[in-house]
């Protein structure tokens, strides 16, 4: 009885060694899920528009889009078209996005004035973004080998091709597809 009584009071190295892997196991294990919990939460709807800068300017135009309603019924939630899907790229992304944050935090884009006054800088940050990316997040939906030449009209499906062949990412054409375009933004094949 003396033995265990010892080895309850006072545990081998042994013991003490398989307990504290144990519970860096089970508390490793409630990190990751509250992080990973806590990142898939900033990537809602809801999280998105929760501000009224992106409520009431991009969200707004955004809900006139095909990418809001279109026939098929499949919608683009913000983080589809902003986030990457992997956590590598996804974890960079959401860095970045801590100083986007700041910058609500400090007033430089709280007002409708103030973001339409910076809607070119953040515009031309996030084309930057999609096309350093070939648009990754646009091919997670859209990819020129599934393209059809029959559902397509044909100058559209020629467009894409000559597109994939000149090796160009969605966003070379399609700037202002989900929101509108900078009130200084000049299409540089006109």
């Amino acid at each position: 009885m003396k033995a265990l009584w010892n080895l309850l009071r006072r545990p081998s190295v042994r013991w003490s060694m398989l307990s504290l892997l144990s519970m860096g196991f089970i508390g490793g294990i409630i990190f990751w899920g509250g992080f990973n919990t806590a990142m898939e939460a900033t990537n809602t709807l809801e999280f998105c528009t929760s501000c009224h800068e992106m409520r009431d300017t991009v969200f707004a135009e955004y809900k006139q889009t095909i990418h809001y309603s279109n026939r098929t019924g499949v919608r683009a939630i913000c983080s589809d078209c902003h986030v990457p899907k992997d956590w590598t790229h996804k974890m960079a992304r959401k860095a970045k996005a801590s100083f986007e944050v700041w910058g609500k935090l400090v007033g430089s884009i709280d007002t409708p004035e103030k973001f339409e006054a910076k809607r070119m800088t953040l515009a031309t940050h996030e084309w930057e973004r999609m096309k350093d990316s070939n648009s990754r997040e646009c091919r997670n939906c859209h990819n020129f080998d599934s393209m059809s030449p029959t559902i397509q009209r044909s100058s559209v499906y020629r467009k894409h091709m000559e597109a994939k062949a000149a090796g160009k990412s969605c966003v070379d054409c399609h700037k202002g597809i989900a929101h509108q375009l900078p009130k200084e933004y000049r299409d540089p094949d006109e």
